[in-house]
């Protein structure tokens, strides 16, 4: 899933429009060509038409903070799906390589839970085993993501992807 429902007031719009949509074709590729099937992307603040494969979802409470598009998305995506793929529009340097390195490692871990590193930073793309969707669910309240129940749970594979993209998020025009 592509979180992109947020206003970016830093930014001085909704990001999902920044690059003329270049950032979201970006991201849709990524999670596409990486090995994800259904990809959904949470829109919000500004609604636009997706990319192919990709569906959009609204969350409507998206003003609420990140934790709306969370749900929102996680709520969309509906059996046989079993793991989450979780990235936003603000990290377009992001490619197919990293979802399909960090998927892979939740995927043969015992866990179910994996996260992109990029150096010491923690960043996305996340996946998330669908037995933790109702506790991550649970949980979930205001402007934070899924990263409050990946710090509280152990076994978190850690998958270094500084190799292939600086995963920063663009906060910022400059």
């Amino acid at each position: 899933m592509v979180l992109a429902a947020g206003a970016g007031v830093r930014y001085g719009m909704p990001k999902v429009l920044a690059g003329e949509g270049e950032w979201l074709r970006a991201a849709v590729s990524a999670l596409h060509q990486g090995g994800c099937g259904d990809v959904v992307v949470v829109l919000g603040a500004a609604v636009v038409d997706v990319p192919s494969p990709a569906r959009a979802v609204i969350a409507e409470d998206w003003a609420s903070g990140l934790s709306a598009s969370v749900r929102t998305g996680l709520l969309a995506l509906a059996d046989p799906v079993q793991y989450a793929v979780l990235t936003t529009v603000d990290t377009p340097d992001i490619g197919a390589a990293a979802v399909r390195r960090v998927l892979t490692a939740a995927r043969t871990s015992e866990s179910g839970l994996a996260r992109a590193r990029y150096g010491r930073r923690p960043g996305h793309p996340v996946v998330i085993a669908r037995r933790h969707w109702p506790p991550l669910l649970a949980g979930l309240h205001g402007d934070d993501g899924a990263g409050p129940y990946l710090r509280a749970h152990g076994g978190v594979v850690a998958v270094d992807c500084a190799d292939l993209s600086t995963g920063r998020d663009i906060d910022s025009p400059a």
